[in-house]
């Protein structure tokens, strides 16, 4: 009589194949978003207008309809159509008013790109947290990537002209875009910020306080007033956010820091003190940028008190400045460095956004374009505010990227080839404040061991 042979050890079922398509596609659906980052990273000719970056854009919104038309659902909340849709009336108004209809399509097409159609498409791309952590994460790629260059090109002298000595890290943006650099790794910090602030696992939390502690130095080199003080207060608000306590401890972070790279290394000791001297110096001894920019200021104010409620039309500023503009504005700004010659950079736009849109589009587009990213601010806090879980480090992270383009508007405004990075930061935003909690943090990672 022969013995019974033991049974085999039962293994598990493995995953069926649906359950794992549907695991990885809110991944690879955010691919093409990283895929516009990216290209933040290839240098830019010399007075090109578009970008690999911007046809990048284009193909991210066209992949979207493709991507939105296959999944045949409803893409959009009531809430988040009205707050995305709510910019093309006031833009399409004052494309109507602009002075020559290249202007009206330029214009326009910049407008809907940067409000409108790419932050829309980075809304219905991002399916999950892990969607949208990988754009943070690439968001900090890039800006490691652009630091790095800056860095180089202030130790070999080889950026852009300041103060006679071509050290200004512009990274691969050149010196006709002083801000690009500066905007992209600034951008860089506040989403390592955001996701060192909401990490649950402490590896992360270490990669990306590491990466925002050694993002600081080419910040630093970019001697750029407006990225720091948009930097500190974006980043000082996100600690706030998650408490007094970590507020303080990443206040005392940031500041040894400081004090290490400036004092101990001494980067830039000498630049980097006459540059934040001048902050306070705005108002008593202002330089040359300062009182072209408040001039500049003073014509947009004054253009939209001539034009209230429609502006003087998309792309109006440069056509009317001059006849709004008193005579201690001068005629531009000195370039050269960074494998561009020297050549005289015109003052186009009064550096601040809310003012450029009163001045173009008068109060419809203020109320309307700005009012939108209003919504957005209040709609990502308030959800934020009721509880974001496994998902907090891409709400601070998305919130962190919204609260420092608002406060950067108050320096800057649209240009350049950086524009691009602007608008995916408004989608990341839009994503945590307008789309249903289901998409915004699933129940569908397991919790950290």
């Amino acid at each position: 009589m022969s013995t019974p042979t033991a049974a085999p050890p039962r293994l598990a079922p493995p995953l069926p194949a649906p359950r794992r398509a549907r695991s990885v596609l809110p991944v690879l659906s955010v691919l093409p978003v990283v895929a516009v980052v990216v290209l933040l990273g290839l240098p830019v000719a010399p007075g090109s207008s578009a970008t690999l970056a911007d046809a990048g854009s284009g193909l991210l919104v066209l992949w979207a309809v493709v991507d939105t038309a296959l999944r045949a659902r409803r893409p959009l909340t009531r809430t988040a159509a009205f707050v995305l849709g709510l910019p093309v009336v006031g833009i399409a108004v004052a494309a109507v008013g602009a002075v020559t209809s290249g202007d009206t399509l330029t214009g326009l097409a910049r407008y809907l790109q940067v409000f409108v159609l790419v932050p829309l498409s980075v809304l219905l791309l991002v399916r999950d947290r892990r969607g949208a952590r990988l754009v943070l994460w690439s968001v900090v790629g890039l800006g490691l990537w652009q630091g790095a260059i800056g860095v180089k090109q202030y130790l070999t002298a080889t950026g852009a002209s300041y103060q006679g000595a071509n050290i200004r890290a512009v990274g691969t943006f050149g010196p006709s875009d002083v801000m690009g650099m500066a905007s992209v790794v600034a951008l860089g910090v506040v989403a390592a910020v955001g996701l060192a602030l909401g990490a649950r696992e402490r590896r992360q939390r270490f990669a990306a306080a590491g990466c925002a502690l050694v993002m600081l130095v080419p910040i630093a080199l970019s001697f750029s007033r407006g990225a720091w003080i948009s930097t500190v207060l974006t980043c000082g608000a996100l600690s706030l956010l998650v408490g007094v306590r970590w507020a303080a401890k990443a206040g005392a972070v940031a500041v040894a820091a400081a004090v290490v790279l400036v004092g101990g290394f001494g980067v830039g000791a000498t630049a980097l003190q006459e540059r934040l001297t001048s902050i306070t110096q705005v108002t008593d001894a202002p330089d040359q940028s300062v009182v072209d920019r408040y001039t500049l200021w003073a014509a947009a104010v004054d253009m939209w008190r001539e034009h209230p409620v429609t502006g003087v039309g998309l792309k109006g500023f440069p056509a009317y400045r001059d006849g709004h503009a008193s005579f201690a504005l001068s005629s531009g700004s000195d370039t050269e460095g960074a494998g561009q010659a020297y050549r005289r950079q015109p003052l186009l736009s009064p550096h601040n956004m809310y003012l450029l849109l009163l001045s173009e589009q008068g109060l419809l587009g203020a109320v309307t374009v700005a009012g939108s990213w209003l919504a957005l601010l209040v709609c990502a806090l308030r959800r934020l505010r009721r509880g974001a879980g496994r998902a907090r480090d891409c709400a601070l992270g998305a919130c962190g990227l919204l609260i420092w383009q608002l406060v950067n508007f108050l320096y800057g405004d649209i240009g350049g080839p950086s524009t691009t990075l602007t608008a995916v930061c408004f989608g990341l935003a839009a994503w945590w404040a307008l789309a249903d909690d289901a998409t915004a943090a699933p129940n569908t990672e397991p919790a950290p061991r």
